[in-house]
């Protein structure tokens, strides 16, 4: 017996095949079980993968994504699908991570999302691109990142 609001649910439990690209990803959400409650929930991609759109080469960050939610939540297995999309997508850093903050609030519509995108250095220069949807809910607790800027040696 699948529980209400788990229905539609058609990549947890079931295949894993990576969508040819971003667009092509289905991010699948259910019930928020403490909708009207205020509380944090954080993924965190520390192997995302991208191309750059002009060398070709591959560019990795380590991506945070935090957020409230409202009706919904995000279903996990859907999120990674979604980020393995990007392997062979083309984008430059800035271009990736807005594009996912932008389709996470449309498929969430959250009361709150913040993602920071820490980019590994290419030519030298580490990118890091960060994205807040509005200022967070009174009162919420909402922890640091963690993630060190790029340091090099030393």
């Amino acid at each position: 017996m699948v529980k209400p609001g788990y229905e539609n649910l058609t990549q947890l439990g079931g295949g894993g095949a990576i969508p040819a690209s971003p667009d092509d990803a289905v991010l699948e959400t259910v019930p928020n079980p403490h909708a009207g409650t205020d509380y944090l929930i954080r993924f965190t991609c520390p192997e995302f993968t991208s191309l750059c759109p002009v060398t070709g080469q591959p560019d990795f960050a380590h991506l945070v994504i935090d957020y409230v939610p409202a009706e919904v939540i995000l279903e996990s297995k859907s999120l990674k699908l979604y980020m393995a999309a990007f392997r062979n997508h083309a984008a430059f850093h800035e271009d990736c991570t807005i594009t996912i903050a932008r389709r996470l609030e449309d498929a969430l519509a959250p009361r709150w999302l913040r993602l920071g995108g820490y980019w590994y250095p290419r030519g030298g220069i580490p990118i890091d691109v960060f994205y807040q949807s509005a200022p967070p809910p009174d009162g919420l607790w909402i922890p640091g990142q963690a993630v060190e800027p790029y340091r090099g040696r030393g």
